[in-house]
């Protein structure tokens, strides 16, 4: 392997430890998020790559405590829905924590913006390609948040149109992620579903095929 274009090697075992210790928080600790740090995390969501650099990643900053009390309903009238579609998992599910909209120190929305069928490029066959861009961009804020010792949770507990309505977007528009960030007590050791038993996650074995779809050798 060419040392040519590669970092030192502290910088490839920084990088390699935010993408390991990521973790989807839900609890917080309150604090506040400085308007210099927050713009250099929002700086790396927008270095993400995007299809055609359509750039399809919108984000709405909630400041008012209404609307944070009022988004904190909207997931728990999805909590309680998504609870009794799981059926007999339903009183293990409720209780999980799933958000932390009020705890956290700030609250973003990603959101896709409207008009984005006139974007070809890439999208033609793949018009979903425009989710997974907006995809990258949170991981990017994901990552950066963690490096930067922040927390960060992804909640998608809730009805799309409703948050939509609620934010005031326009036709069009839609909401993928409510995103809580702030400082946390600590970070879980693993995964929260994991520690809290309600998954395993699946070892890379299971999931990388070659040539054919499910061979291995």
């Amino acid at each position: 392997m060419s040392d040519d274009h590669a970092y030192s090697s502290a910088e490839r075992d920084a990088v390699y430890r935010a993408i390991r210790e990521r973790r989807d928080m839900r609890h917080f600790i309150g604090g506040v998020v400085p308007d210099a740090l927050l713009q250099r995390l929002l700086q790396a969501a927008h270095h993400a790559p995007s299809v055609g650099l359509m750039q399809p990643w919108r984000f709405v900053r909630v400041r008012q405590q209404a609307l944070r009390e009022q988004i904190h309903q909207l997931v728990e009238t999805e909590r309680l829905a998504t609870a009794e579609a799981l059926g007999v998992r339903s009183e293990e599910f409720m209780q999980l924590k799933v958000q932390g909209v009020l705890d956290c120190a700030e609250v973003l929305v990603a959101a896709l913006p409207e008009g984005r069928e006139a974007h070809v490029f890439g999208r033609r066959t793949l018009p979903e390609m425009d989710l997974a861009s907006l995809s990258c961009a949170i991981q990017n804020l994901w990552l950066a948040a963690r490096a930067e010792g922040l927390g960060m949770g992804w909640v998608s507990l809730f009805e799309p149109q409703a948050l939509a309505d609620l934010l005031q977007m326009p036709p069009g528009a839609k909401p993928v992620a409510i995103l809580c960030l702030g400082p946390v007590a600590e970070f879980y050791a693993q995964p929260m579903l994991v520690q809290e038993e309600w998954a395993d996650a699946r070892p890379l074995s299971e999931l990388l095929f070659c040539d054919q779809w499910g061979a291995t050798e």
